[in-house]
């Protein structure tokens, strides 16, 4: 079954190559077809999937080159079901979208975003780190093809940018694997297989190092405070399409490459590194609030604002503590849906009038009033208003971190305010006031499509904001066997055992979720 999940888009892609570029309709619909089979079998997955169970599930594995200990093996857990439903989920949505935005070089976008689904399932189910970089890599070529032939003005310039912070740090990381595999041949042969990493026992100056390496390949991709500068320009001037799948997924890779690898992995070195972590975590979070909140254009306040978001995601995996990690793993969902359904409302707007500046709209309330309501639902939904899915994950975030990092937390709740402010404040100055541009009164309400793709983000945006225990639930074990690995790190720097109760997020979450 994973193994159609990641492959089964690349065997769709040589299908749709048969198809002339001249035939546009039977290739949209040829690219939602074969976009829609991992979706459904992701949903497959999940019904078959074991909540109980902390390890990989859906185990497969076959010697690819032997010699060098590499093989293809993938499994799945609580940590990557949910981000591989994401993925799956977003691809399709993303073609539809792209039915009406793109119009040039249609076959070709189509198949490097097919090509790119694989990537990203890839690098999420993979259990060998060899396997795992080779996804990694796969990535960065589609997403910079399709900024830079599908882009805006600069996007050249985004592209390589894009590129190139990436590829520094992936450099860096593969050092760090094949040191990894190195040091398996002290206890058998040579294997870059993860569980058989996760035995090593590595002294405090390689866990540094290791760390370290890993740590920049991550926390570019987050992007972590200061290595964002090169997110606002491939967000401005990726299409929409693009800015979606970045923020919704490609992001998450970075973050969940923190919690599968570079925490377990390195638990002294992540503990030790967990104070600077967090600060930047924090910075992160203050300065991508305030900068939103200075934007006057739409898709660059929507790029700051996952600065500001995703600093709370590192800020709930450095809290070392199941409410701070499912919480922090929870919100990598919420930010994926509440911010694709953002890129996708700033295109609805951009296709119309060719613009996104703040000033060029106001009043657009009584002109478009069903984009107008999903889009106060999807901003309210990344501002964290309770009942929404923002709300449950920063809650979790906020009552883990604050048990470890009190100060840092108090700082961080700043974001929520100014989140609430930059906003607000956009919605307010596009939706409201008088209709004084006579070149809004032309402006058409959302098509039967373009709600067809609006529709699943905003029921879940719903559903994980009432009723989080099912996410929960699966997210646990997996969360609680990472934590496991950091019990002695943590003892050894004097800072008390990692509380796992079985059932401590859940407990939270049906809080949340009950009726009144």
């Amino acid at each position: 079954m994973l193994s159609a999940i990641i492959f089964f888009p690349v065997l769709g892609a040589v299908l749709l190559l048969c198809v002339p570029g001249s035939r546009v309709v039977a290739l949209r619909r040829g690219a939602l077809a074969v976009s829609l089979v991992p979706f459904a079998l992701s949903c497959a997955l999940l019904a078959a999937f074991r909540p109980e169970e902390a390890g990989f599930q859906f185990v497969e594995g076959v010697p690819w080159i032997p010699q060098w200990g590499v093989s293809y093996a993938v499994g799945v857990d609580g940590v990557s079901l949910f981000l591989v439903l994401l993925t799956t989920l977003l691809t399709p949505l993303v073609v539809l979208w792209s039915w009406g935005d793109i119009t040039k070089r249609t076959k070709e976008y189509f198949l490097l975003l097919l090509l790119l689904e694989t990537g990203m399932n890839g690098a999420l189910l993979a259990t060998d780190l060899f396997l795992f970089y080779v996804f990694w890599e796969l990535m960065l070529i589609p997403m910079y093809l399709i900024i830079g032939v599908w882009g805006g003005p600069r996007r050249v310039y985004a592209a390589v940018k894009f590129v190139l912070f990436t590829l520094v740090g992936s450099l860096l990381m593969l050092v760090g694997i094949l040191y990894l595999a190195a040091q398996t041949r002290e206890t058998g042969s040579l294997s870059f297989a993860y569980e058989r990493m996760l035995g090593i026992g590595l002294g405090p100056v390689e866990q540094a190092w290791l760390f370290a390496a890993f740590a920049l390949a991550f926390a570019v991709k987050v992007p972590l405070f200061p290595l964002h500068t090169w997110l606002p320009d491939a967000h401005v001037e990726a299409p929409t399409g693009g800015s979606v799948i970045l923020a919704g997924v490609l992001l998450k890779m970075g973050t969940y490459g923190f919690l599968r690898f570079a925490v377990p992995l390195f638990p002294d070195a992540a503990v030790r590194a967990g104070p600077l972590l967090v600060g930047l975590a924090v910075a992160g979070i203050v300065y991508g609030a305030g900068v939103a909140m200075m934007q006057s254009d739409l898709k660059k306040l929507v790029a700051y604002s996952s600065v500001s978001h995703l600093g709370y995601v590192m800020l709930g995996l450095f809290a070392f503590n199941a409410e701070g990690m499912v919480g922090g793993l929870y919100q990598m969902l919420s930010h994926g849906i509440s911010t694709g359904a953002l890129f996708v409302a700033v295109g609805v707007i951009y296709e119309r009038r060719h613009t996104r500046a703040i000033a060029e709209f106001g009043g657009l309330w009584r002109q478009v009033p069903v984009y107008a309501a999903v889009f106060l639902v999807v901003a309210l939904s990344s501002v964290g208003l309770p009942g929404l899915n923002g709300f449950v994950g920063e809650f979790l975030i906020m009552l883990g971190a604050f048990e470890r990092w009190p100060a840092a937390t108090a700082v961080a709740t700043s974001g929520v305010v100014l989140a609430a402010v930059y906003m607000l404040w956009m919605y307010q100055r596009v939706m409201f006031g008088p209709l004084s541009n006579p070149a809004n009164e032309s402006v058409r309400d959302l098509s039967v499509r373009e709600i067809a793709v609006f529709a699943p983000l905003v029921a879940l945006i719903l559903v994980m904001g009432l009723y989080p225990e099912p996410f929960h639930r699966r997210m646990e074990p997996a969360v609680a066997r990472a934590l496991a690995h950091l019990e002695p790190a943590l003892a050894a720097a004097g800072r008390g055992p990692v509380q796992i109760a079985a059932d401590g997020a859940s407990a939270v979450a049906r809080d949340i979720g009950r009726t009144p």
